[in-house]
């Protein structure tokens, strides 16, 4: 009522409060706050609670989900289960539960697939060591044909420019650079020479060489 009275000076009201609630029945149950034992803490307004099943949407299909078993048997089972807490009655019902064939993995499969990717890890491994090793020994033949290069540079040829009044050759000299095994070759020669200088002695006695 919005009649003004002298306690309530806008009048009297009623708020009711509806509820889901799929257990109770569809009538449901009408209750006061626990605060306010008689519905109206002033006398003015007045609260109630009304819970029932009316209250609730009706269930669709984003209400349930599936839970799939493990596979037994070859045969694995899924069942269908409401959401928690449902708040929803009627509408689409849960399908029953259902089975379908599955393939257990077997133990020799399962130990096959751990062999196969620890030997994959291994294989990694070993290739990238591979590869340092190799671009190491490629870094130490690189240093080798540096040193060979600076040893072995032949001294810079003379102009082949004919001075005026001179008549060219007729005998052709042809020059050809070393190749790298010539180069290497070369040093080796060295080596063997130093090698043999240092083994000849003199024989103060019969004034002979003697090769060591």
């Amino acid at each position: 009522s919005t009649q003004a009275t002298a306690s309530c000076d806008q009048g009297r009201s009623s708020v009711v409060t509806v509820r889901c609630s799929p257990e109770k029945s569809e009538r449901g149950e009408l209750s006061v706050p626990s605060s306010c034992p008689a519905g109206t803490c002033d006398g003015c307004t007045f609260h109630f609670l009304w819970e029932s099943a009316s209250a609730c949407p009706l269930c669709t299909e984003d209400d349930y989900h599936q839970i799939e078993g493990v596979c037994k048997r070859g045969v694995q089972e899924t069942l269908f289960v409401w959401k928690e807490p449902k708040l929803c009655t009627k509408g689409v019902p849960l399908p029953p539960p259902s089975s379908a064939p599955c393939e257990v993995i077997a133990l020799w499969l399962k130990v096959g697939l751990g062999v196969g990717a620890i030997k994959a890890v291994l294989l990694v491994c070993l290739t990238f060591y591979f590869w340092k090793k190799n671009k190491r020994l490629e870094y130490k033949y690189s240093r080798l044909v540096m040193s060979a290069n600076k040893e072995c540079e032949l001294p810079a040829a003379d102009s082949c420019a004919l001075a005026e009044g001179e008549e060219p050759d007729d005998d052709v000299v042809y020059t050809q650079k070393p190749s790298l095994l010539g180069k290497l070759r070369a040093i080796a020669n060295k080596h063997e020479v130093a090698e043999n200088s240092e083994s000849v002695q003199l024989n103060p006695q019969s004034d002979r060489w003697v090769m060591g």
